[in-house]
């Protein structure tokens, strides 16, 4: 019980600052994307963010970002201990984190990890087809699938030439 409990104090944790930075964010012309933490000797926090523009995050963009959250994490202190700071782009094959990003990059390659079974799997790699009633549909080559939102534990984008390709096209290689 002491590991999992740890972990759910972390998962918690981590909604906590990002319902306190995304505020910031999005007044500085960014989308969250996730917030994690990982640890070690020194905690790290990782921030992942996209401009609502859709153009390619730059160096300075995360630069930015990392001023202003340093400043709101100072005040605010929802971390015990050192941690270090780090805020990053998606990339290419970025994770998928909300409903909306299934509809978004809806016809591109991903990966999709469920909580549990579902049809006798809990990994999918597939053609994203968009979403339906609560549901992510993901074409398979065995046909298609459809698995719940609820039940996705963690879900990114293959990188694939169609991709790279996509993301020349937007300018945001």
């Amino acid at each position: 019980m002491g590991p999992r409990a740890h972990f759910f104090i972390a998962v918690n944790q981590t909604e906590t600052i990002a319902d306190l930075i995304e505020p910031t964010l999005e007044a500085m012309g960014y989308e969250l994307v996730r917030v994690m933490s990982t640890g070690g000797r020194t905690p790290t926090l990782q921030v992942m963010a996209e401009r609502l523009d859709r153009a390619g995050m730059t160096v300075d963009d995360c630069a930015n970002i990392s001023r202003a959250l340093s400043a709101i994490l100072d005040v605010e202190d929802p971390i015990d201990g050192a941690y270090q700071l780090e805020v990053s782009s998606p990339g290419i094959d970025r994770p998928l984190t909300k409903p909306v990003d299934f509809e978004r990059f809806a016809g591109f390659e991903a990966r999709i990890e469920a909580d549990r079974l579902i049809g006798g799997q809990r990994k999918f790699k597939g053609r994203l087809l968009g979403l339906e009633n609560e549901a992510v549909r993901l074409a398979l080559p065995e046909g298609e699938r459809t698995i719940p939102l609820s039940s996705i534990r963690k879900a990114k984008l293959v990188l694939t030439d169609d991709l790279i390709a996509a993301a020349e096209a937007e300018g945001r290689n």
